[in-house]
């Protein structure tokens, strides 16, 4: 059996090669540069694909505070029962960039994921899932801050 050391050193050693082959900077980029800079939620969804207006959905789960005391660090979820779903997109509408993550879901993942977010006032929050035909459910949720992250 590996120690956690040694497949560690052995990661570093394939990405080192990797990155000498050029291989490795392609993926070090795959990212949608426009979606993350967007500065609101249509543009963002149509960097990402989704097509149309995106309309809301009661399959579409939020989980966010009511009031997050610290911006720098907002826990925020969002899971859907939508059959074919492709992504689940989180995003804060009055942040500088709205697009806050960006989860790629595939048959074999459930689509529920969490993470945390800077934000920088009160806002409304919003989970959006993206099926394979491209349309958005979304879900909305306002939360109130008491310290702002993003330079508050």
């Amino acid at each position: 059996m590996q120690t956690r050391r040694q497949t560690l050193k052995q990661s570093a050693v394939v990405a080192g090669l990797l990155a000498g082959t050029g291989l490795f900077p392609q993926y070090a980029q795959a990212f949608n540069k426009a979606a993350f800079e967007a500065k609101n939620l249509n543009d963002a969804l149509k960097a990402l694909g989704a097509t149309g207006a995106p309309a809301e959905s009661s399959a579409v789960t939020l989980t966010a505070p009511d009031i997050a005391e610290n911006g720098a660090v907002v826990p925020l979820a969002v899971a859907s029962t939508l059959p074919n779903v492709k992504q689940l997109v989180l995003l804060v509408e009055k942040n500088p960039n709205a697009l806050v993550a960006v989860f790629n879901v595939t048959p074999e993942v459930e689509p529920s994921f969490a993470t945390r977010s800077k934000m920088g006032e009160s806002s409304d929050v919003y989970a959006v899932a993206v099926t394979a035909d491209g349309k958005a459910h979304y879900a909305k949720k306002e939360v109130k801050v008491t310290l702002g992250g993003c330079g508050g």
